[in-house]
């Protein structure tokens, strides 16, 4: 069985939803960190991490100043490398959630070292990966301790369970 339990979808599909999800259900250790949208009278203003510890900055905002932007959003590698980094450093035997490696987290090569390193870990990860992506998001979803599951309107409710589910059987063994 691979120990690596990543989702895709569209924006907004749901794979932030189904991570928050499997966080709540988890009754074993975890950290790591997920995002969240941020909004403002209904539009969206920039993009949240919160650490499973309480930490939380901003990954990229519309005020951001940055020399790395995706669309409106100057994305903070400041934040990505003192919030999000530590966040998915394996601890022990803990479930490691990593909400998400996209474009925007990508900017950081302290990210993605620590990426590939948890992945590379004994630890169990659980994480969202962006559609389509570079050379090196590829690389990660060709990997062969990872599975991939593309969350949709059909499957987003019963994701949470099964992931919680091989989550459980994983740590069995």
């Amino acid at each position: 069985m691979k120990k690596n339990i990543f989702l895709t979808g569209a924006p907004s599909s749901g794979k932030t939803t189904v991570i928050k999800k499997v966080i709540e259900g988890l009754t074993f250790p975890a950290n790591g960190f997920y995002t969240e949208e941020e909004r403002v009278a209904g539009r969206r203003v920039g993009f949240l991490m919160r650490t499973l510890d309480g930490r939380q900055g901003y990954l990229a905002h519309q005020d951001q100043e940055s020399d790395f932007h995706i669309r409106r959003y100057g994305v903070s590698i400041e934040n990505i490398e003192t919030i999000a980094v530590p966040a998915i450093a394996p601890v022990n035997r803990n479930v490691i959630i990593l909400d998400e490696i996209g474009k925007m987290e990508c900017f950081s090569e302290l990210f993605k070292q620590a990426a590939v390193h948890a992945l590379d870990s004994s630890n169990i990860v659980v994480g969202t990966i962006t559609f389509g992506g570079d050379d090196f998001i590829l690389g990660i979803k060709n990997r062969q301790d990872i599975e991939i599951h593309e969350v949709t309107p059909d499957n987003r409710y019963a994701l949470p369970a099964m992931i919680l589910k091989k989550i459980t059987e994983l740590i069995a063994q």
